[in-house]
């Protein structure tokens, strides 16, 4: 079971969460811990923890987003679309109703700014899309697994 699970990086923190994504069962078991006999332990620290958090970040992207990417970044892209039309909203407010220069604001550049991220960012879901669909469609393999099959029958009609 474990030789299936795909191991990048520092991921083996993780096998279970990994085992769990494709579809095996999870149990805990209770061992015997014994005292470190030589050395001191490396691991804890700053820097552990720092590499411990993004590995968790990734398996929590890739067993929510693997096969639907453009759901995440489609997502913050309208996100960042929708303050930058209301920061541009709010410029032209300054300029039209309050009588404010658009030079002595900020907002205007901000307004630009977020509307070009969140079309890079949808942009860069549907790539995403593009990607995930060559890796699994011409291989012909799906993007789950089954377990099991009851009451099926091999028998074409």
């Amino acid at each position: 079971m474990a030789k299936k699970i795909k191991l990048h990086g520092e991921l083996h923190r993780y096998i279970p969460a990994l085992a769990y994504w494709q579809g095996y069962k999870v149990n805990e078991m209770k061992i015997k811990h014994y005292p470190r006999k030589y050395g001191k332990s490396k691991y804890y620290g700053l820097n552990r923890l720092i590499q411990g958090s993004l590995d968790l970040i990734t398996v929590k992207f890739l067993m929510t987003y693997f096969t639907k990417p453009i759901q995440f970044f489609g997502r913050a892209g309208l996100l960042l679309l929708f303050f930058g039309f209301l920061s541009g909203i709010a410029s032209l407010v300054q300029k039209f109703i309050i009588g404010m220069s658009l030079t002595n604001s900020r907002l205007p550049l901000l307004a630009v700014l977020l509307i070009i991220i969140g079309i890079q960012f949808i942009l860069m879901g549907l790539l995403a899309e593009i990607l995930i669909r060559i890796y699994y469609e011409p291989r012909g393999k799906p993007p789950y697994t089954i377990k099991e099959k009851i009451n099926f029958n091999d028998k074409k009609s």
